[in-house]
């Protein structure tokens, strides 16, 4: 089945091609091998291999675009192998009576409080300053099968954006979406009253956000710009999130940043946050950084966070070196959040202009989950290279390494090679 469908998407591209004007795209080619420890003795090894393809065929302003994968184990032989998934496959009309952009099918959506992929019809009207953007759609099936939504109407998604920069230095958004989710049905093993054992069918019901946005950013100076943001939940009636960053450059090679965010998790309950209970209530952060360029060989950074929780506070410092072959960082964790030492170094540069790009990251940490607990330590090991003989075709190769008290010695290999294209076809 999953065969056919590559192929009937591959079937659309050049049938379409026939009209188009420009063809391009990138095809990848990657294996990623590792091992896992299933059981208490039992080790298993995986080499799963990726076929990731983007096409874009063009004429003017108008445009069919997709992306889609496929992926299977090259080692092993598993029920739901070889998978496709289709990350996007959508009509693209732009510039219409020159404000205008449609898109049609499976695109990606970028909002202020929801991301992620859709199946449906957007559209975005643009006049001097103005621009109004909205969609409407179904959620998109898990491991993003090519097909829609079985019950569209209780799996949605709706949402609008209107945004503005007509007074000078001044931006202001105003997002509204509403999202249901309908959840999946499965089985589970549960006990009776007499505890004896039974498969249930496991039913929930529909997952709902109502979520306002707001965005204000003001560039005072060109050295001073505030960026704020406001999420509020319309069926709780109260804000998910609140934003605010600020920018301030007191001397030419000099930076000032101070962050400040509160926020709560969308999903209330039976989810991964709600499980530290001091922190369902809220979060607030508050990050203060300052940067330096000594020369145009070194600069410095270095910034100071403070999380505070319902009963609990959490601290962290960061200080680091950046210089043209890469960068080397400490970081220090304090309080609720868990307490952490981290020295990282990270370096990629390109060599023999740009044919060879070595790579290389070493990471040395020492942490406990809470000031009583026992220290652990872990080191981490990547590295690699990217070969690019030709503009359109490169090859890329990395080996990661790991070692703490639960993993042991971990390793993993990474392989990719990849091809862009783009074709004049002149055919009209």
């Amino acid at each position: 089945m999953k065969i056919k469908l590559i192929f009937a998407l591959l079937s659309l591209v050049f049938l379409t091609s026939s009209f188009a004007q420009t063809f391009n795209g990138r095809i990848s080619s990657s294996v990623y091998g590792f091992e896992r420890a299933e059981a208490q003795g039992v080790e298993n090894q995986y080499l799963r291999s990726f076929q990731m393809v983007n096409l874009n065929l063009n004429q003017n302003n108008v445009s069919l675009r997709t992306a889609f994968n496929f992926e299977k184990d090259l080692l092993k032989k598993f029920d739901y192998d070889p998978r496709v998934r289709v990350y996007n496959l959508y009509f693209e009309a732009r510039n219409l009576f020159d404000f205008a952009t449609l898109k049609i099918g499976r695109q990606p959506l970028f909002h202020s409080v929801a991301s992620g992929i859709f199946d449906g019809a957007a559209l975005e009207l643009k006049y001097e300053n103005f621009k109004l953007s909205t969609y409407y759609g179904g959620n998109v099936p898990a491991y993003q099968k090519l097909k829609m939504t079985d019950k569209f109407s209780e799996d949605y998604l709706f949402g609008l954006k209107f945004a503005t920069s007509a007074i000078e230095n001044l931006h202001f958004a105003l997002g509204y979406i509403n999202k249901n989710f309908k959840q999946e049905e499965y089985s589970a093993v549960r006990l009776d009253d007499l505890f004896n054992a039974d498969t249930l069918l496991i039913k929930r019901g529909a997952s709902q956000f109502k979520l306002l946005s707001a965005e204000l950013g003001y560039e005072f100076t060109d050295n001073l710009s505030v960026d704020t943001r406001l999420d509020y939940d319309l069926n709780y009636k109260k804000p998910t999130k609140i934003e605010a960053t600020a920018s301030f450059n007191p001397m030419k090679n000099m930076g000032l940043n101070l962050y400040y965010n509160m926020r709560e998790p969308l999903i209330r309950y039976n989810s991964y946050f709600t499980i530290f209970e001091a922190a369902v209530e809220n979060s607030q952060e508050v990050e203060a950084g300052v940067d330096y360029r000594f020369n145009s060989f070194l600069t410095a950074i270095g910034k100071f966070g403070y999380v505070t929780y319902k009963d609990e506070n959490s601290t962290r410092i960061t200080a680091g070196l950046i210089i043209p072959f890469g960068t080397i960082t400490y970081r220090k964790s304090l309080g609720y959040a868990g307490e952490i030492d981290n020295v990282s170094l990270y370096s990629a540069y390109p060599l023999f202009c740009g044919l060879v790009t070595p790579s290389l990251g070493l990471s040395y940490s020492g942490y406990k989950l809470s000031a009583s607990d026992e220290k652990n330590n872990v080191l981490s090991l990547l590295a690699g290279f990217n070969y690019r003989p030709w503009r359109i075709l490169s090859f890329d190769l990395q080996g990661q390494y790991m070692n703490n008290k639960i993993y042991k010695n971990d390793y993993r290999l990474f392989f990719k090679i990849n091809y862009w294209f783009n074709t004049n076809l002149g055919l009209m």
